[in-house]
């Protein structure tokens, strides 16, 4: 398994607080998280030193629009350090020694992304939520001229409409974002 050595993976999100629905309201429906985790541990063990992970983590305080929203979320409103925004056990053993971008935005392409991908131009994107911080990553890059590969086996949405949706919407952005699966990018 190879993949080209100018391209990066983006993990985006795979945090506790989206995985575990025992006790998130944030979490993938029924564990469906995990649903994704042998093909993002395949692209995470495939793209070797070429992987960088995100976290979402409150804005602390809140400010602007992001007041009323967590009117309707307050016990996400914690801390950045706060365990529930702690990656998943096995998402945290792979990203041992990788770089890690925690922002308090869904999207999380911007300069610091950007750096620690080393300026690559292409990337391939997995994590959660295909309907919120997915997306919103994968637009963005692309509108900044990053090439952009979706692996959809390796992402999961709020519910399985949405996750469907979100890659319907990423789809409209051809040939700049590319819908695939993790067995055709590791051949």
């Amino acid at each position: 398994m190879t993949v080209p050595s100018d391209e990066w993976l983006v993990v985006i999100d795979r945090q506790k607080v989206f995985a575990e629905s025992d006790w998130s309201d944030w979490a993938c429906p029924d564990g469906s998280f995990h649903t994704t985790d042998a093909a993002f541990k395949a692209l995470a063990e495939a793209y070797g030193d070429h992987v960088v992970y995100t976290r979402y983590v409150a804005p602390t305080p809140a400010k602007d629009a992001w007041v009323d929203y967590f009117k309707d979320w307050p016990q996400f409103l914690v801390p950045p350090d706060d365990p529930m925004y702690d990656l998943t056990e096995d998402t945290a053993a792979l990203a041992a020694g990788h770089p890690i971008v925690s922002l308090a935005t869904f999207g999380k392409w911007g300069s610091e992304l950007a750096a620690a991908i080393e300026g690559a131009k292409k990337i391939t994107v997995c994590g959660v939520a295909t309907d919120c911080c997915v997306i919103t990553t994968a637009l963005a890059a692309a509108d900044a001229g990053v090439a952009v590969r979706v692996a959809a086996d390796a992402c999961q949405g709020s519910s399985p409409e949405n996750h469907q949706r979100a890659l319907d919407t990423m789809a409209l952005f051809a040939p700049l974002i590319t819908i695939t699966d993790s067995a055709a990018i590791l051949g």
